[in-house]
């Protein structure tokens, strides 16, 4: 809430009456004009900034299990000597 009673300082600083009162009158109109241009922010996205938000991979899914190296036998020979 603190930075909406700053903000309110500040167009209260920056505007006179007439002009503060066309303010209220035209965020008003927004809040209350679904079809309008201007939209406020849409607070379930803000709830939730990773909803669809992903990609999708180019490469299909494997059909078969991937063909695996031969793994090669190590010798007996011991290291310490």
């Amino acid at each position: 809430m603190q930075r909406i009673s700053r903000f309110v300082v500040w167009i209260c600083k920056k505007f006179n009456r007439t002009q503060i009162e066309h303010i209220v009158k035209s965020l008003l109109d927004v809040l209350y004009d679904p079809s309008s241009e201007i939209q406020p922010k849409d607070q379930f996205k803000e709830e939730h900034p990773n909803y669809r938000n992903y990609y999708v991979d180019s490469q299909a899914p494997l059909t078969e299990a991937p063909k695996t190296k031969k793994k090669r036998k190590k010798s007996k020979r011991s290291t310490t000597r």
